[in-house]
């Protein structure tokens, strides 16, 4: 496997291979490109008791769907955990794949972007749900529309194409 830069990136796109709804050529960087935030959420609820992890737990049963208002923030408290949303629609060909990674600048105020289930499988189509987690001993306010993460697409040896659960997801 091996790690798509800029110009390979751009080809890819160029040939409505890889497709990234919306898009600029500014989000593409040396070898990533840029995702923003989108303004769903899903964020948990008040719960009380024990909440059954097994292969039959369901994250629903313990969030709700919140949206922010356009110009608007979430706040997110010490050691909360959100799910965020794409703004991008991303749709990869089989023979590629990518993995989410968080920005380094929002990692040095403790807000991670992207704690687990990084990979995005060959074939993968729809937004990109991001779990956000504050680590830091603050209350932060974040935006919808800021440059939350951003993906590093990889070519992979052979062709698989995705069509689990999570194709074509649209909210967190």
């Amino acid at each position: 496997m091996a790690v798509l830069t800029k110009s390979e990136i751009l080809k890819l796109i160029d040939n409505k291979k890889l497709i990234i709804k919306p898009f600029k050529a500014s989000q593409i960087g040396a070898g990533s490109i840029d995702l923003h935030l989108g303004n769903v959420f899903r964020v948990f609820k008040k719960y009380h008791g024990v909440f059954r992890v097994d292969d039959n737990a369901d994250y629903r049963d313990i969030t709700e769907v919140i949206k922010v208002k356009r110009g608007d923030h979430l706040l997110v408290e010490p050691g909360e955990l959100v799910h965020g949303i794409t703004v991008e629609d991303i749709a990869l060909p089989k023979g590629i794949s990518a993995r989410i990674e968080g920005r380094s600048r929002f990692a040095r105020i403790g807000l991670l972007t992207h704690l687990s289930s990084g990979f995005m499988q060959p074939g993968t189509h729809g937004k990109i749900v991001l779990e956000i987690a504050n680590l830091s001993p603050i209350t932060l306010a974040i935006c919808p529309g800021t440059s939350i993460c951003q993906i590093v697409i990889e070519e992979t040896k052979g062709d698989g194409l995705y069509s689990g659960r999570f194709y074509k997801q649209n909210r967190p």
